[in-house]
């Protein structure tokens, strides 16, 4: 069973600034208009946040299942280790898309931004299919 420290570091943390760039530039771009809202600004870094993990952990999950990372040589891999099981790997991966789309459907609401709702949709069909599904793209 992995320990905290080992999910922590099987979430790649080291990739966060990918996602929170954008939010860091949006949130700029809006305090200079005066629209800043740090409620929105929030909202978005925890989708940003949740699905960077979230899309790191089903890398991890789909490379450990087809054995990809068993030779690895670098960062842990939670299954190619053999320090998490696949299926907690895919579930942690999976809790993670349901917490982006929490934050995002709280987002949406705020913002009256309803047509968002498919934006958010097809970046979690995005993160699973980069190295997951019958035709990954990663």
């Amino acid at each position: 069973m992995a320990t905290a420290a080992q999910w922590i570091e099987g979430a790649r943390l080291r990739t966060l600034p990918l996602a929170v760039a954008p939010i860091i530039a949006g949130s700029a771009a809006a305090y200079e208009i005066n629209a800043f809202k740090p409620l929105y600004a929030f909202l978005a870094f925890l989708v940003a946040f949740f699905l960077q993990v979230g899309v790191n952990y089903a890398n991890d999950y789909s490379d450990g299942i087809k054995g990809t990372d068993e030779d690895r040589v670098g960062p842990l891999r939670l299954v190619g280790s053999g320090v998490a099981s696949p299926r907690s790997v895919k579930y942690a991966a999976f809790a993670c898309f349901g917490l982006a789309m929490l934050a995002g459907l709280a987002l949406v609401a705020l913002a009256n931004q309803w047509w968002f709702l498919a934006i958010g949709a097809s970046s979690v069909f995005a993160a699973w299919g980069y190295t997951g599904g019958k035709h990954p793209y990663g």
